[in-house]
């Protein structure tokens, strides 16, 4: 009966340490330096959320999330197409669940976000009345941005309404409601959200003419005498090919009108493409060369990522009386959107943090800026 015991204990304690030995990546990646503290006197540190992340349902990703960022912005629950799935029908769930966790663990929300070309509504396609397309237009924002002012601390009031050339995108709302759209709902948004930060987001308005082209946008919506509070650049930019010129040029142009400047969706494509920005109605053929690195990321790769990322928190720290918020684009390397994005189920290392939230070498490069 005894040796029993003893071999039961013996094999409890074989199991839980064989258990442990599962989790030394998690466990220790709580004991790796904090971005958000490391850069707490310069700017906010942010990250996207998805729906697993919101809910807590892995409680080790939720302590690296609280320990990494103090700002947040969420994927996808806050669009029209999830938030606002029937014309007289809001779905508000997810996005209270998203309140309710930046309260808790103290992360500033961004909302993300009211007015914007894609992932709209079904039944956005079926209407071809301005006054309707109006009517949603005017609820929408008065309804969602009403309920979180003072909730969240800022929103991207319209997103990507540019094109590359600066001229203003073909979307439903320039059709219906015309070039003054934008400022529209930047009134909307400050008569419903007082409490609440404004900004303008935005890829690519790092260039040289989608940069005049925001720039014009927000001259015009101060002009109008309405509120507008920061210019957000996303930054999804691709290795070795990070355009610091430029998005150095539109920090001090941006700042220069008197808003803040954000980098709002942060992340280094490694994989192969052969278009810039970040249109999601943009897709690729897969072919052989597509997806090139499935076993893992080749050191010089790894090395140029590490670099690129270096470059712009020098530049993001030599401008932070300007830049208020860094945020990428995911928490970790298997979060990220590029997995599927232009082709799907390709294996994407984007991010300072790979699929076991074990820093990268291009983390380890910018915590050391700070060293």
């Amino acid at each position: 009966m005894y040796l029993k015991k003893y071999t039961f204990a013996i094999s409890t304690t074989a199991l839980l340490l064989a258990n442990l030995s599962l989790l030394p990546d998690r466990a220790s990646a709580q004991n790796i330096p904090s971005l958000k503290d490391t850069f707490k006197k310069d700017f906010g540190i942010g990250t996207a959320l998805n729906t697993a992340q919101i809910e807590e349902r892995d409680p080790q990703m939720t302590a690296f999330i609280v320990r990494q960022f103090n700002m947040a912005t969420p994927e996808n629950i806050m669009k029209s197409a999830l938030i606002h799935p029937k014309w007289d029908t809001y779905n508000f769930e997810m996005a209270d669940k998203l309140v309710e966790f930046g309260k808790k663990h103290n992360i500033k929300i961004n909302g993300h976000t009211l007015i914007w070309h894609s992932q709209l509504p079904p039944f956005i396609r079926g209407i071809k009345s301005a006054d309707s397309i109006r009517t949603f237009f005017n609820d929408h924002i008065k309804t969602v941005a009403g309920r979180y002012d003072g909730k969240v601390l800022s929103w991207d009031v319209v997103n990507e309404a540019l094109n590359e050339d600066g001229t203003m995108r073909k979307s439903v709302f320039l059709q219906y409601l015309g070039d003054d759209f934008v400022t529209e709902a930047f009134r909307l948004a400050q008569q419903a959200a007082p409490k609440t930060e404004l900004y303008y987001n935005d890829y690519n308005n790092e260039q040289p003419k989608k940069r005049a082209g925001c720039i014009e946008l927000v001259k015009k919506i101060k002009a109008a005498g309405v509120r507008i509070d920061g210019v957000g650049i996303q930054g999804h930019w691709h290795v070795g090919k990070v355009p610091l010129n430029d998005i150095e040029e539109s920090i001090l142009q941006y700042a220069a009108l008197g808003v803040k400047v954000m980098f709002t969706e942060l992340d280094i494509e490694v994989l192969p493409r052969n278009f810039q920005g970040a249109d999601v109605g943009q897709r690729m053929t897969a072919n052989e060369q597509s997806n090139p690195y499935t076993a893992g990321l080749p050191d010089s790769v790894q090395q140029q990522l590490a670099a690129d990322y270096e470059a712009l928190f020098k530049l993001f720290l030599k401008h932070k009386d300007k830049v208020t918020r860094v945020t990428f684009w995911g928490v970790n390397d298997a979060d990220s959107w590029l997995n599927n994005w232009p082709i799907r189920g390709r294996t994407s290392y984007p991010l300072l943090f790979d699929r076991k939230n074990q820093p990268k070498p291009a983390f380890e490069k910018v915590i050391a800026l700070k060293k």
